[in-house]
């Protein structure tokens, strides 16, 4: 069991926090426009086999790359593919009726519908360049759409390439549960959750825990963050739980050229069912964003 360096606040919780714990994987971004085809990124040039069509919305509008991830560069996830490259796209359509925004291709009253964004897998990446897509002329530049229609904001004096995107690097870690997972009351009990909910003065309890719980990671597995509320409850059928997939947050790491920021500093997720995951298949993931 792992033991977690805790605040004296809540040392007399520590049992129940270490049995929350979870291993995930912790994703690091440096801005660059220097990555490969088959490499992990945010946003960039997917790799796609040329027999493979390209994903697009049900008008036919071309969807833009938001994460891409190469299985061989992270360290062993338990219950994760061990190679592979699985993306997510998502759409600056305009999904609302009529609305002056994009949802990023989410429609709320259908997580699942994938209509507007959309999850592959390949399983066994060609590793020759010659059978891939390497020519990306037909897609829109993604730095050209409004900024309120994509997670990724450019700097006004910032010009970026064509190409440019978040290479990413993978860290194994551990952390309890997050405060907002909707299972956290009935984990840690209700004592623990009005003492750190009731924390007003200063915050630190909150703080302090939102560190340890580490809710501000992009990540692989592990528990999911969120600015508002855990939509899972919603969507559950009573027969297996929705898992934390990807996340990722609002990122400000490459201030003054481009950031990712999901609506006013907000976060994404992206949930399966550990069966499906278990067998590859991400035609059923539910995606949800949210913001302050």
């Amino acid at each position: 069991m792992v033991s977690l360096d805790l605040p004296v606040g809540l040392e007399k919780f520590r049992s129940k926090l270490e049995a929350t714990v979870k291993p995930y994987i912790a994703i690091q971004t440096q801005l660059t426009s220097e990555t490969t085809l088959w490499q992990s990124k945010f946003a960039g040039f997917p790799y796609m086999p040329k027999n493979y069509d390209y994903p697009k919305t049900l008008q036919g509008e071309y969807l833009y790359l938001l994460a891409q991830i190469n299985f061989v560069e992270i360290p062993r996830l338990e219950n994760y593919p061990e190679k592979g490259i699985l993306q997510f796209y998502i759409s600056d359509v305009d999904v609302t009726n009529g609305w002056n925004e994009s949802f990023y291709g989410l429609i709320f009253e259908q997580p699942t519908c994938q209509a507007y964004f959309r999850v592959l897998y390949f399983p066994d990446p060609d590793p020759n360049e010659e059978n891939l897509v390497t020519n990306f002329d037909f897609l829109p530049t993604l730095w050209d759409r409004d900024f309120y229609n994509t997670p990724f904001s450019v700097h006004p004096r910032y010009s970026p390439q064509r190409d440019e995107c978040f290479a990413l690097t993978f860290q194994s870690k551990s952390a309890p549960i997050t405060l907002y997972d909707y299972q956290c009351k009935e984990l840690l009990g209700s004592e623990f959750y009005n003492l750190i909910n009731s924390d007003e003065d200063d915050c630190l309890l909150l703080d302090e825990y939102g560190q340890i719980s580490d809710i501000q990671a992009h990540k692989l597995g592990g528990y999911p963050h969120f600015t508002q509320e855990d939509p899972r409850p919603h969507f559950n059928d009573n027969k297996e739980q929705w898992i934390l997939l990807l996340q990722i947050n609002s990122d400000d790491s490459a201030r003054e050229k481009i950031e990712i920021q999901w609506g006013d500093i907000g976060i994404c997720n992206f949930f399966i069912k550990a069966s499906a995951l278990s067998q590859l298949d991400f035609s059923n993931v539910l995606y949800n964003w949210d913001c302050p």
